[in-house]
């Protein structure tokens, strides 16, 4: 009988750690599923924010989700359609005339030409900011290829996040043929808002068709009079950085100076 009861104790006790090490194997595996879990949902999120990241990079002008992105430097609340954001400056600054100067980026000059009669609240508001010294230091952080032929440039951020702390619309003297011709110079603004014209702009170096949105194509101030030949050589046909369709430009481009008059 002794002998029977001592096989039952050995019986239960190996039950028990039979049991306890299948319990610590089941919580092994809840925690690795666990881990997997959270590393699977991180890695979600990182790839998440990395796309939005590259989007918000470069969301500034044509052939991208959206063009004139609020400034970081001095925030601006989002623009709703139909309303203007900030202290725009008037639109009688234009004076309905022509305006003629010269853009330099880098070290090499282009006459340029704005029509204060076609886009009296954006070339007023380039006239500002041009007088201003707003433009000079500033880069030219995109450029653009193969269908779309654009370097965009007046971002105080440099890296398309940069505006003048407000921003304004509608689209004006847009072309109805949705022809931006070499030399053409426009606003560049956000995708469905015709009310986020800022600092940023974009100088067409190929002619390029611009397909518009509910809110319209994109205004054209002026065009480049002289030097787009110079421009070409110098800067875009040396392409994109890495080689892509869309990203910053092979050599690197600063406006150095601005004068209007």
């Amino acid at each position: 009988m002794a002998t029977n009861d001592r096989q039952a104790r050995e019986e239960r006790a190996r039950l028990r750690t039979y049991q306890a090490r299948q319990e610590v194997h089941v919580r092994k595996q809840r925690r690795r599923t666990r881990d997997n879990v959270i590393a699977a949902v991180a890695l979600v999120v990182v790839l998440t924010l990395a796309t939005a990241a590259q989007l918000f990079y470069f969301n500034g002008g044509p052939g991208s989700p959206a063009a004139e992105p609020e400034p970081t430097a001095t925030p601006t609340p989002t623009a709703p359609p139909g309303e203007n954001q900030g202290e725009v400056p008037s639109a009688e600054i234009a004076e309905g005339r022509s305006w003629t100067g010269t853009l330099t980026l880098n070290d090499i000059p282009l006459g340029v030409q704005l029509d204060g009669a076609a886009a009296p609240q954006a070339v007023s508001s380039e006239i500002s900011l041009i007088q201003s010294g707003f433009y000079v230091g500033t880069s030219c952080h995109r450029l653009t290829k193969d269908n779309i032929w654009v370097l965009q440039c007046g971002d105080p951020a440099g890296d398309g996040t940069g505006g003048p702390g407000y921003s304004y619309g509608p689209v004006e003297n847009a072309p109805a043929d949705d022809l931006y011709p070499a030399g053409t110079i426009a606003m560049a603004r956000q995708q469905q808002n015709g009310y986020s014209q800022g600092s940023q702009f974009f100088i067409v170096y190929e002619d390029t068709t611009l397909t518009p949105d509910e809110a319209g194509g994109y205004t054209v101030v002026g065009r480049v009079t002289s030097g787009l030949d110079a421009l070409r050589s110098g800067i875009t046909d040396a392409g994109t950085a890495d080689g892509a369709t869309d990203g910053a430009p092979a050599v690197p481009v600063s406006i150095t100076a601005f004068t209007i008059e």
